[in-house]
């Protein structure tokens, strides 16, 4: 896969200016405030002995998120573990659902607890009941509901992720104190929008390839992934929807949510990355409010960022800043 986007040198100094909506903050105090009135109570089952697990203890988990529907998770952490531990939320990538708990052993292992959400309407076990809202014509995701910001399926994705942080106070042996939030392309977008929206809530944030940032660009350059359903769907409607859809997006952007995080940020990119241009993963980077921001450079990675190298950046991270489980 060939270089595509600016060198390194320019990735470094590339912030550019964007246009954040005069009512970004009303809008997503308002969504979270609607969203946290459901008063519903989390809920647990212990299920390790069904996946035949020996050292880490499963609990399959429902919270509510947005309009208080439940939304599916896993719970994951070392059997007879010491103490509340610290917590590692995991956002997942485009069209990936929870899975199964043996697919997500690496932070339990390492000594975390830990919660993967599941993405309403793309895995098996959340519907996304607000489907029927706004835009008829949705190819995937990226364009459902983008007729209205109030519509747009992100708007119920990013609820549900901040209800995911909110939950973690009500689930036992977990220290709502040290909540690390990550994922990787769609994940890692959702991390940086959590960081933002959860604010001092969250204790770090790890965002890998990270996906939903300066979708005007990404939207104009990709030639692989779901970006590319943006530009289908403008290739239809352009003459009339393109302000539109733009100003829409402006509302979920990972830039502008970049400006309003301030936890430890460990980010990672792909410099051979055909699906986030590496420019729009430093647009955001490049406009993280945090102090202590940490760019991982993967040379001639793709999408995959850096893949099973990356684990060990990550640990060796969060245990300099205080963030590793006592083992």
């Amino acid at each position: 896969m060939p270089l595509t986007d600016l060198g390194l040198d320019e990735l470094i100094g590339h912030r550019p200016q964007v246009s954040v909506p005069k009512d970004f903050d009303t809008f997503w105090q308002r969504t979270l405030t609607e969203a946290r009135s459901h008063d519903q109570a989390v809920k647990a089952e212990r299920v390790t002995a069904h996946h035949r697990l020996s050292t880490v203890e499963v609990d399959d988990v429902r919270f509510p998120g947005w309009d208080g529907e439940p939304v599916a998770a896993w719970l994951l952490r070392p059997r007879a573990a010491d103490g509340p531990l610290p917590v590692v939320v995991t956002f997942l990538g485009y069209c990936a659902g929870r899975g199964l708990p043996t697919d997500h052993l690496l932070w339990s292992a390492a000594g975390y607890a830990h919660l993967v959400v599941d993405s309403r309407g793309q895995g098996h076990d959340t519907p996304d009941r607000g489907a029927g809202d706004g835009t008829q014509w949705a190819e995937g995701f990226m364009t459902r509901g983008i007729d209205s910001p109030d519509h747009y399926y992100y708007r119920r994705l990013m609820t549900d992720c901040v209800r995911a942080v909110d939950a973690v106070a009500e689930l036992p042996g977990l220290d709502a104190d040290r909540v690390v939030v990550t994922g990787g392309s769609q994940g890692g977008g959702l991390a940086l929008a959590v960081a933002a929206l959860a604010g001092k809530r969250v204790a770090a944030m790890l965002a890998d390839v990270p996906y939903l940032c300066h979708f005007r660009r990404a939207a104009e350059m990709c030639g692989e992934g779901p970006y590319q359903e943006i530009a289908r769907y403008l290739r239809w409607h352009s003459r009339h929807r393109v302000a539109r859809t733009f100003a829409t997006l402006d509302y979920f952007d990972g830039v502008h949510f970049a400006q309003r995080a301030t936890a430890p940020a460990l980010f990672s990119v792909g410099l051979m990355d055909p699906v986030c241009p590496p420019s729009t993963v430093y647009a955001a980077f490049n406009h993280y409010a945090g102090q202590d921001r940490t760019m991982t450079v993967w040379p001639f990675a793709d999408h995959g960022g850096g893949y099973g190298s990356n684990p060990p950046v990550q640990l060796a991270w969060l245990r300099e800043r205080g963030l590793a489980p006592k083992l």
